[in-house]
């Protein structure tokens, strides 16, 4: 996709709150990658789809819990991609007969002409 927008994002966490920053990151639904460092070192790294969570996202928390009782000072870094923009129809474009139409059909009625 030539228009999807992704950035890295680094947080700074304790061992204790891994799991629950990890959590939540996944119900935000715009996180494609999590990667979980300790110093310059890469420790875990799980790739999201959308719609993980619930028992195919247990592996994963399971596995992150496990990681979070051996780490004490780790760092979250997050690729996160840009909501995608609304879908819109396409309007036709300005003087074809489809956009006069549509401008006809916009417009409110005229009045009727007075009766003599």
């Amino acid at each position: 996709m030539a228009d999807e927008r992704t950035w890295w994002e680094t947080i700074k966490v304790e061992g204790g709150e891994l799991l629950e920053r990890v959590k939540g990151l996944i119900h935000e639904g715009n996180v494609r990658r999590i990667v979980i460092r300790q110093a310059d070192r890469s420790v875990a790294e799980f790739p999201l789809t959308v719609g993980v969570v619930g028992t195919v996202a247990a592996p994963m928390l399971a596995a992150v819990g496990a990681i979070a009782a051996l780490l004490t000072n780790c760092s979250i870094q997050v690729l996160r991609e840009a909501a995608p923009a609304a879908a819109t129809p396409d309007a036709p474009a300005a003087g074809t007969p489809e956009a006069r139409n549509d401008a006809a059909l916009a417009a409110p009625p005229a009045d009727p002409p007075p009766v003599p």
